[in-house]
């Protein structure tokens, strides 16, 4: 059995533009001849995904899902290329799947292009202090920081969490075989969530002084 590397399934998806997952299987199943793990993928019709991405998607479908006992909400804007795939069972589907993702992992952005810059600024010099408050040396410091920004990125950017059906495969991953199976473009555009009583100040009473308080 052919010995599959993490940098053989990189070149496969950047040649195909297919999940991390479906490259590794199809090198799995050609025992690693990437030209024959494109025609595989290719047959399943998962390297079209990237081609399709690049087409204007301007349909779709504003999806909602309340979570909790009505303790979280959530509105997201999933577009696709014609209205006959926003009525589909499968694109309402995926759509609620991505909602709840939104719920459960509480993303700060859609992408890592919409990550704020002073945010980014700010937690790039916490993450460097922390760096250096470990004792690590200043030359491998900006090393660190880079690693910790990309770890940062995967938690706070929706496309690139790990989906909680699958941690194995990021939201890319989804959205690509999405692509792929429907063969339109879909691209999640914008998203919305709340969380009951968040921002509010709640009062928090000192017990055991009210208690005094009554007692005079």
């Amino acid at each position: 059995m052919a010995n599959i590397t993490a940098a053989m399934v990189k070149e496969l998806r950047e040649l195909t533009g297919a999940g991390m997952m479906d490259c590794k299987k199809a090198l799995v199943h050609t025992e690693g001849d990437k030209e024959k793990a494109i025609d595989f993928l290719r047959e399943k019709g998962l390297a079209a995904a990237a081609k399709k991405a690049g087409r204007v998607a301007a349909e779709g479908a504003v999806t909602s899902y309340i979570h909790a006992g009505g303790k979280i909400g959530v509105l997201v804007e999933i577009n696709c290329e014609t209205d006959f795939v926003a009525n589909t069972d499968d694109f309402k589907s995926f759509a609620r799947d991505i909602a709840m993702q939104i719920a459960a992992a509480n993303p700060a952005c859609v992408r890592r292009e919409e990550v704020d810059t002073k945010e980014l600024d700010h937690e790039r010099e916490v993450l460097r202090e922390q760096a250096l408050n470990e004792g690590k040396p200043e030359k491998i410091v900006e090393k660190m920081v880079t690693g910790r920004i990309e770890k940062y990125y995967k938690e706070v950017c929706l496309m690139e969490q790990p989906y909680i059906k699958d941690p194995d495969q990021t939201i890319t991953d989804i959205v690509k075989a999405k692509i792929a199976k429907i063969g339109e473009n879909i691209s999640i555009r914008r998203f919305v969530r709340y969380q009951l009583g968040e921002g509010i100040e709640k009062r928090v009473d000192d017990f055991a002084a009210e208690v005094m308080a009554a007692a005079k």
